[in-house]
């Protein structure tokens, strides 16, 4: 009611089709509704929905081949001669013009609908020779082409569940699953509603995890019970930080395109972040710079009649929402609830039959009300033209609030937020911008400790993020559990050598111990380096594996004690080994063995000496050129040099099908990856650059593809960073 969110777009008299209910779950809670729903209609009553999965263009040459008893060998190489991208038609590729010059009247040729890059065209010839033959080959892609899109096999609808108001058997056929413990509908989702059943889609938003975690480590380190729904909607520091754009890891406003907007529009209520929340989407985003001039005065907010300012006040006069177009139907012309929501409907679908019937209605209406024809045709014009880009507000105002209560947590507990982000992030890339977000924000983030760290990231009385143990390699849930259960019961170990008399060496192996040393989590123990673990003296054995023996006889002799007659005998103490001692590793071979065993560089980063070129050699992160990189469907990407500079973490030397060298070069620095490729003489000149560990600054720019109006990014120069500072100073 306070926002204007209108029941009547989700139910009225007036509605013949059944509403669209989408409810938004934390991930384990998602289970439980389902649940709910079972026992309270009956499992007879409830179903998920079948999919049906239909045969792709390598899938039917694939299997044609298999049932004509075509050799793997060959199979394998007429399916990789469909190029790699998704949604390729196999008639469309063995029929349709392949360039623009072959294609007559409207038919649209590969070039141009399918965006095909010269190397996909040669595969398609050649695949287009076999077609036209004579032997196996050819009746294989014959077969393949008619039975493209048939039913292959079924699936399971991600979050669809049906909800039938008798006995699903007496409305439409189900089926069964070895995958559901619940029945499968046999009809399609798009038709199911016909039969008399309601559809809902139960899906599991990760954000409302993050939410749930950070409550429990507040709660936790703080002793606060937060009650999110309750925060107030007007706090000073949630908006600050609002105003300076340090969204990233909250909720829907985090792109670096949202962020530039908000740093001119300096949100300051709530309603603001609905508005951007709506307009930030290709289309109604040009609507966005008016909305931020209207909100400082700096364009005056004008109205085609002063009726609307009721409900265009809030947007500075711009028509932001479907709902608004709802509210003016009603007052302008008298429409119905219903009516209004109607005329929602077509607007957005174009339904121009009804449009056109609802535009007589709305001018006579609104001229019975004495509004100007002219002005009335205006409106409708500018509502028509809208239309397509208006947001639904009540989904905007509910994604919106959980950005807010994000961004709110963020601002005022920032440690126990990060730790619970990064605790979700569920890859090593996250992961990594996230802890480099860490370190904007002054928050320090800390290497896995034998004495701090539990399952996930946590933070500690200093509130220090803690890295967790989960994720690393060889470290599985027992000797987590096994090493967070000793700690709780006798306190915190005090040498590697307590640490393998308290722990079970079924839970916590050799392996799990090398993983251990390599991320750094006995750094705790001063009196020891980590290379000193893995070093053997002449004519000795490896210091690790004396730890070992020694753990191992400890706790031999502690269970046979305990099971003799004499158990309450005190057991002489066994002395602990000596070991030997070693130079410490140099920092790179450190941070190596930590990226093998956490998947990421805790102690520092091989990048941290050129912090001096990152900055000052107009260099961009590769996070914002990736963001770049994957925009350019909606903009034309900037033609002016990009200059990027990491760590080189793979190279490959390749040959094209026509038995051209060409190199990929991957490439990362603290935001993130991206990959590279050199052909010709680019691959020639600096084929040298893609040796692993390489540090290297690419420059290029983004240009068209030949016959296309794709862009990709073409690399122009590459330098060893460590010349840069000589080679680019003035």
């Amino acid at each position: 009611i306070k926002y204007n969110l209108l029941f009547e777009r989700f139910l009225n008299p007036e509605r013949k089709s059944m509403p669209d209910i989408d409810t938004d779950f934390d991930d384990e809670g998602r289970q439980k509704v389902i649940d709910y729903v079972v026992e309270k209609y009956g499992k007879n009553q409830v179903a998920q929905i079948i999919t049906y999965g239909t045969m792709a263009a390598k899938s039917s040459i694939a299997d044609v081949a298999r049932v004509m008893d075509l050799p793997l060998q060959q199979s394998r190489a007429l399916s990789s001669l469909v190029p790699e991208r998704p949604g390729m038609n196999l008639k469309r590729l063995l029929n349709a013009p392949i360039t623009k010059k072959e294609a007559k009247g409207d038919e649209k040729s590969l070039e141009e609908k399918e965006q095909l890059i010269p190397d996909d065209v040669e595969k398609i010839k050649k695949l287009r020779e076999f077609y036209n033959g004579n032997d196996e080959l050819a009746k294989v892609l014959h077969e393949a082409e008619k039975l493209e899109g048939s039913v292959r096999n079924t699936g399971i609808h991600a979050s669809a569940i049906i909800i039938a108001p008798k006995d699903l058997t007496d409305l439409l056929p189900v089926a069964t699953s070895k995958e559901s413990t619940l029945w499968l509908t046999q009809i399609e989702g798009n038709t199911i509603e016909e039969a008399g059943v309601i559809k809902m889609d139960f899906l599991g938003l990760k954000t409302l995890s993050i939410l749930k975690t950070c409550l429990t480590l507040i709660k936790q380190n703080h002793g606060v019970d937060i009650s999110i729904d309750d925060v107030p909607l007007d706090d000073e520091k949630t908006y600050q930080l609002y105003k300076q754009a340090d969204t990233n890891a909250t909720f829907q406003f985090e792109s670096a395109g949202m962020q530039k907007y908000l740093r001119e529009l300096k949100p300051d209520k709530f309603g603001d972040l609905i508005a951007m929340n709506a307009l930030y989407r290709p289309g109604p985003m040009s609507y966005i710079p008016d909305f931020i001039l209207r909100k400082h005065g700096k364009q005056a907010v004008t109205y085609d009649l002063a009726e609307m300012q009721e409900y265009l006040e809030e947007t500075y006069g711009i028509t932001v929402y479907q709902e608004q177009v709802m509210l003016l139907s009603q007052k302008l012309a008298g429409f119905s609830k219903g009516q209004a929501d109607i005329l929602r409907k077509a607007m957005g679908k174009k339904d121009r039959k009804t449009l056109d019937k609802m535009k007589g209605d709305f001018i006579s209406g609104a001229t019975g009300k004495g509004h100007d024809a002219k002005i009335l045709e205006k409106i409708w014009t500018d509502w028509e033209a809208f239309a397509q880009y208006a947001f639904n507000k009540s989904h905007s105002t509910c994604y919106a609030f959980v950005a807010y209560q994000t961004a709110y947590l963020k601002a005022h507990y920032p440690a126990e937020y990060m730790a619970a982000v990064l605790n979700h992030a569920n890859s090593i890339d996250k992961i990594t911008f996230f802890m480099e977000e860490c370190k904007r924000m002054g928050l320090i983030v800390l290497g896995p400790d034998i004495n701090e760290s539990n399952y996930g990231f946590t933070v500690n009385e200093k509130g220090e993020i803690r890295f967790g143990f989960s994720g690393m390699k060889g470290v599985g849930e027992n000797a987590v559990e096994e090493i967070v259960k000793e700690r709780k019961h006798a306190g915190k170990f005090t040498n590697i050598f307590d640490v393998v008399k308290r722990v079970s060496t079924k839970a916590v192996s050799k392996k799990t111990l090398e993983s251990l040393v390599y991320s750094g989590s006995f750094d705790c123990f001063t009196d020891m380096h980590r290379a000193q673990y893995f070093f053997q003296a002449p004519g000795d054995v490896l210091n690790l594996e004396k730890i070992v023996k020694f753990g191992s006889v400890f706790q031999n002799q502690a269970a046979g004690s305990a099971n003799t007659l004499f158990g309450d005998l005190q057991m002489p103490e066994i002395a602990a080994p000596k070991l030997a001692n070693c130079p410490p590793w140099q920092l790179i071979e450190k941070l190596d063995f930590e990226k093998e065993v956490t998947g990421m560089y805790m102690s520092g980063h091989p990048l941290d000496n050129f912090k001096f070129e990152m900055t000052h050699y107009n260099i961009h992160r590769i996070a914002n050129f990736m963001e770049v990189k994957n925009a350019l469907v909606d903009i034309k990407p900037p033609l002016n040099n990009f200059r990027l500079a990491g760590l080189v973490t793979d190279g490959q030397h390749r040959l094209t099908k026509t038995g051209k060298n060409y190199g990929v070069l991957y490439v990362e620095d603290f935001s993130g990856k991206a990959d590279f490729f050199l052909f010709g003489e680019d691959y020639q000149k600096y084929a040298n650059y893609l040796d692993k560990g390489t540090i290297v600054m690419i420059e290029g720019s983004f240009k068209t593809r030949y016959n296309s109006d794709q862009y990709e990014f073409k690399v122009s120069k590459l330098h060893l960073l460590d010349t840069v500072k000589f080679t680019q100073t003035k």
